[in-house]
């Protein structure tokens, strides 16, 4: 079991704040795409995730743990949560490369942002796509 980090990226430019929080929960799940493809000969699964930090204290989010399970992986993307809801957000784009020897087999990637203090977190199940 292998994985890369190809980028973590915070990528707005001015705080980001949700227009309507009626049905949000705390913290705010990953948005996660997952998909196999062919790097240099190597199948590979690659893990792009959308991550909203508070950005009143924001720091660059972990990757905490990659784990394979049959035929899904979880990935923990982990950073130290206030305990307050935010007002506004950083945003940021994580990219990820997983390689092993069943890596063909793996149907879903359950991504999770993950507070260190005290141990929370909050999910997204992803398909994966060919």
């Amino acid at each position: 079991m292998n994985f890369n980090v190809i980028q973590i990226t915070r990528i707005n430019t001015n705080d980001f704040a949700f227009v309507d929080k009626t049905n949000l929960t705390f913290p705010i799940s990953p948005l996660a795409s997952a998909k196999i493809y062919k790097n240099q000969g190597i199948s590979t699964l690659k893990i792009c995730a959308t991550l909203y930090i508070n950005s009143k204290d924001s720091q660059n989010p972990v990757i905490g743990k990659l784990i394979e399970n049959d035929t899904t992986v979880e990935i923990y993307f982990t950073y130290d949560w206030d305990e307050e809801t935010p007002e506004t957000y950083d945003v940021w784009y994580v990219e990820v490369d997983y390689t092993s020897d069943t890596v063909k087999n793996i149907t879903k990637v359950i991504s999770y942002l993950s507070d260190i203090d005290p141990e929370t977190s909050r999910g997204t199940t992803t398909g994966v796509g060919e």
